[in-house]
């Protein structure tokens, strides 16, 4: 494929395409069992996939490129290890090792809103935030694509496409970023919508934000 990019955008298409999130292409790699790479609607190219990378796992396996059950792969994040689980020779399920929560801001990445950099021993936590002529706090973290997490009161009525390429577009985020406003509902439940950087619009409830979601909801006093 000579020009991934320019594919992702035409399959994307809503209208004249298939009407996805992006592309996801597999290659070999010198460092991994396979390599992925992801591309966005808009065309740009994102590190990692939580769905992605399983989907991959189920498509090398059942397309019997891999009898392994055990696999690497090679991703713009790292290399990503996975467990699939097989019923009647085809994948069911698939568990991916995602790693640790990265909270270095200079990893995520996220810089000040003077555009100067944070030290490495900061943590951007419950930092406030200039959006929409409104001032929000936001707690940055990364599971290999950027994260902006921000608590709101009603996330069910939350203008979600006002907000959301705010964020994502805003100054502090060098790579842009994807965002989770979440309503917190008791100690153990919390509600979230996500606007999913490059994807052109609202995401559904997908496995990569609910971790970064999680671990900053989990850690909240």
């Amino acid at each position: 494929m000579d020009d991934p990019a320019r594919v992702s955008i035409y399959v994307s298409d809503r209208h004249f395409g298939i009407g996805s999130d992006g592309l996801i292409t597999i290659g070999p790699s010198d460092k991994a069992d396979f390599r992925m790479r992801i591309y966005n609607a808009d065309g740009s190219e994102a590190e990692m996939c939580g769905n992605g990378i399983r989907c991959v796992a189920k498509y090398v396996y059942d397309h019997k490129l891999t009898d392994k059950t055990e696999i690497s792969v090679e991703t713009g994040a790292g290399i990503k290890y996975l467990t699939l689980y097989v019923e009647e020779n085809k994948v069911s399920q698939v568990r991916v090792d995602m790693g640790e929560p990265i909270l270095t801001p200079g990893d995520i990445p996220v810089v000040k809103a003077d555009g100067s950099a944070y030290g490495d021993d900061y943590r951007v936590i419950d930092e406030p935030i200039s959006a929409g002529n409104r001032e929000w706090h936001m707690t940055c973290v990364s599971m290999g694509n950027p994260h902006a997490v921000v608590f709101v009161d009603d996330v069910a009525g939350f203008e979600l496409e006002k907000y959301g390429p705010l964020f994502e577009n805003h100054k502090m985020f060098p790579k842009r970023t994807n965002t989770e406003f979440v309503e917190i509902l008791s100690r153990n439940e919390a509600k979230m919508r996500v606007w999913e950087r490059a994807a052109l619009r609202p995401g559904p409830a997908v496995q990569e934000p609910v971790r970064p979601s999680w671990h900053v909801y989990s850690t909240k006093d």
